[in-house]
């Protein structure tokens, strides 16, 4: 299955659709844009996942979720700036032949992530 993202507003109790998000591969301090997107109604890319196996790498990712963006868009008021703007993940993929999912579970003020499933 390759690589996957998932997003659930833990404020709303609902997926984040409309959340933009950024695909980045990594090396060392240099990263390289792959694809952006705007996730759909469940909170997903809409287009499946991210890489599939053929295309999935060993190497280092990086995705970026604009959290801030998504939250005002959703008519939340917050200070300026915001306590999270965008939330970076950087993490590996060891093994290219498995699956990688990388969920999201956000808030203004808080996120919290693993390898899912």
């Amino acid at each position: 299955m390759g690589l996957s993202t998932h997003v659930l507003d833990t404020m709303h109790g609902c997926p984040a659709a409309g959340m933009a998000v950024a695909l980045y591969t990594t090396q060392e301090e240099r990263a390289t844009l792959v694809k952006r997107l705007v996730l759909n109604s469940d909170g997903r890319n809409p287009e499946g996942p991210l890489f599939d196996n053929a295309s999935l790498k060993v190497g280092t990712y990086r995705l970026v979720f604009d959290v801030a963006a998504y939250f005002k868009a959703r008519g939340v008021v917050l200070p300026e700036p915001s306590f999270l703007d965008r939330v970076s993940i950087d993490f590996g993929v060891a093994d290219a032949q498995s699956h990688y999912h990388v969920p999201l579970l956000v808030s203004p003020w808080s996120y919290s992530t693993y390898r899912g499933s």
